[in-house]
């Protein structure tokens, strides 16, 4: 793996071709090599769902730095911040999918990141509400099948909403890993901007999903 400085990182993220290629599989390795140690926190590792988790942690982490390299002030190594993301959506994601206990709860309670609408959402739903998320769910597939291609949209339901691995979803894709980053990197940034011109945020395009 090259040795990189901060901002040799940022340069070859914001690349295209190979240098972008081995940037995204070094990163990938820097994830997966330090996540596992930081989840032990929270969840045995023998468990089922540490690997599966692990894995979809550094696929998401992946995404979210490219979506904020520009916001890296480089106050810390790079490295640092990238570490910093996958531990909070891996704990984000422990909490959407109720994998908590006291302890759990303990150690995030002053969390930034607010916990994702499903855990809010009440069961029992009242008319009134279940006809506005079906109005928000036709807005969102109206939103997908206007702003995104085939393509995007078929990695967007694999990968986002089917949560299936990323390895699997590039086989039946036809593609590669790394280009399958790429392709969802893309149809997030398609969806961020028109959903800003909806009046949307992306939580109501998450409680649309939830509320299928």
């Amino acid at each position: 793996m090259t040795t990189r400085t901060n901002e040799a990182w940022l340069a070859d993220l914001r690349a295209t071709g190979a240098a972008h290629e081995e940037a995204i599989h070094d990163l990938r390795e820097v994830i997966q090599k330090g996540l596992p140690y930081a989840l032990t926190r929270w969840l045995s590792s023998d468990s089922p769902l540490f690997e599966p988790l692990v894995e979809e942690v550094t696929q998401e982490t992946l995404l979210r730095v490219l979506d904020q390299l520009n916001t890296f002030e480089g106050r810390s190594l790079f490295t640092t911040w990238v570490h910093k993301i996958a531990i909070r959506l891996a704990l984000t994601e422990l909490r959407r999918k109720r994998w908590r206990d006291s302890s759990l709860d303990e150690l995030t309670e002053n969390e930034d990141a607010p916990p994702p609408p499903g855990l809010l959402a009440d069961p029992q739903a009242s008319p009134e509400s279940s006809a506005e998320r079906a109005d928000m769910f036709a807005r969102v597939r109206r939103i997908l099948e206007e702003e995104l291609t085939p393509k995007q949209h078929q990695a967007l339901v694999l990968l986002s909403l089917q949560d299936m691995p990323m390895d699997e979803a590039a086989k039946r894709m036809k593609t590669n890993r790394n280009a399958l980053y790429k392709l969802l990197h893309d149809a997030r940034l398609r969806l961020k901007k028109r959903l800003a011109l909806e009046d949307l945020t992306p939580q109501d395009l998450l409680t649309a999903f939830e509320g299928r």
